[in-house]
């Protein structure tokens, strides 16, 4: 059998050439770590279509592939979701560092993002939809603008996206928002859409309680930025009294759940409400540090029952990296020097928001683990490379030594859609010089 760099490509079928993901594809001699618990198995995964038919060791089916991988070396996981990005922001890479953050939002990120058109949208999300490949991400839960060029943007490459409401005082109503969320959920089976809105700060209130009821009406969840600085969180308390999430609560907005992007300056009450909600707290240490919003306190929200955690990089223009190795490293890291405590925050703890947690977190309950009838979404793991050697303990080395370069494939709805450094849905080469020339445009 051939290794990965070289697969054999036993058969494939005219059927299978046409509609590219619809392949029966078998993955054998893989370590596979389904999520479902901590084991790591050696077996064999099989694909038909956008689903798994069969993950493990024993009692393995027989039959015909269209491809047959060896992944000897090789680990399979769930693909890792990204919780929380602004995808198409990486037009804004590296472009307004190091300046206060409402100096770096106001006066760079707001006048810049006034000047994207469709094209641009749809070539910058592309670009990020890229760079989460090679980390082994295979969907994202992004809010951003212009949604109808960045749903085409994804689905034109095969990446799975859950889209969030991001209305705000500068844009967006809440029958928008209304429209949206049933225009997107019906739109393709790669995309669906969550009610959602910037943030408090950013809202007048007579819009959040029109949302507030258009959750209710829905019976859906509710997302937003939430207490990502000390700043905001205090200027809410000047404006009502409460914090944000208990102001959302007042409003009725988290009835049906939903979650809160960043929730750095959590009090008491805050993580009573996420307990008793459900809500779904999604940490994004990069750009909280890039940004000295601060540390989530995520290890006090353990210890007060929630858990429901998930990770996000943010956008490129905060993080600047769209990683979720470095985020994964980060997570443990801060709450290990946060608590003064090296056991604080397990390796496998943080692999599970990574794979799991993201994907629940998103409302995308058929890719969190790696079993029949899932979706086909994994990542493979090249362990035969320097930093994953010896193994010792797979889920610690894949998050305390783990880096992109260990990823060697990621398969979305059951399409490879990255392999050995290649892409196989979009011409690199044409993204790039078309994100360049529309990046000078937009920022001179």
């Amino acid at each position: 059998a051939l290794p990965i760099c070289a697969v054999s490509i036993h058969r494939i079928t005219k059927a299978a050439l046409r509609f590219g993901g619809n392949m029966k594809i078998r993955f054998y001699n893989a370590k596979i770590l389904t999520m479902q618990s901590e084991d790591i198995i050696t077996g064999e995964l099989h694909t038909d279509g956008d689903k798994i038919t069969f993950a493990g060791s024993e009692n393995i089916p027989q039959g015909s592939f269209d491809r047959e991988i060896d992944l000897t070396g090789k680990l399979i996981i769930p693909g890792f979701k990204n919780a929380h990005t602004h995808t198409a922001m990486t037009f804004l890479r590296s472009f307004a560092d190091d300046l206060p953050l409402n100096d770096w939002l106001y006066e760079q990120v707001f006048p810049h993002e006034a000047k994207l058109t469709e094209e641009a949208v749809y070539v910058f999300t592309q670009l990020g939809n890229m760079e989460y490949l090679t980390s082994g991400i295979t969907s994202s839960f992004d809010m951003y603008m212009k949604l109808d060029s960045y749903a085409k943007a994804c689905t034109d490459m095969g990446y799975r996206s859950v889209l969030c409401g991001s209305i705000n005082d500068f844009g967006g109503t809440v029958e928008g928002i209304e429209e949206e969320y049933n225009k997107f959920n019906r739109f393709d089976p790669l995309i669906s859409y969550q009610l959602g809105f910037h943030a408090e700060y950013t809202t007048k209130r007579g819009t959040l309680e029109g949302l507030a009821k258009l959750s209710q009406k829905y019976k859906a969840p509710m997302y937003t930025h939430s207490s990502e600085t000390k700043s905001e969180t205090d200027g809410c308390r000047e404006r009502y009294g409460l914090s944000p999430t208990q102001f959302f609560e007042k409003l009725g907005m988290l009835e049906y759940g939903g979650g809160g992007f960043h929730c750095v300056w959590f009090d008491e009450e805050d993580m009573r409400i996420a307990r008793e909600k459900g809500l779904w707290i999604v940490t994004n240490p990069s750009s909280n540090l890039k940004l000295a919003s601060g540390i989530a306190p995520l290890c006090e929200m353990k210890r007060r029952g929630i858990d429901r955690m998930a990770i996000g990089t943010d956008g490129a223009a905060s993080n600047n990296c769209l990683d979720m190795f470095r985020e994964m490293f980060l997570v443990t890291a801060l709450q290990k020097y946060r608590e003064n405590d090296a056991a604080a925050f397990p390796a496998f703890d943080v692999l599970k928001m990574a794979c799991t947690g993201g994907a629940l977190a998103m409302g995308l309950t058929d890719c969190d683990m790696l079993a029949p009838g899932k979706q086909a979404d994994l990542a493979v793991i090249d362990l035969m490379q320097p930093n994953m050697q010896p193994i010792h303990n797979i889920a610690k080395n894949l998050v305390y030594a783990g880096t992109k370069q260990n990823v060697v494939m990621t398969m979305v709805a059951g399409k490879i859609l990255y392999e050995n450094g290649k892409f196989t849905t979009v011409d690199a080469n044409e993204v790039y010089e078309r994100a360049e020339k529309l990046t000078r445009e937009i920022c001179g």
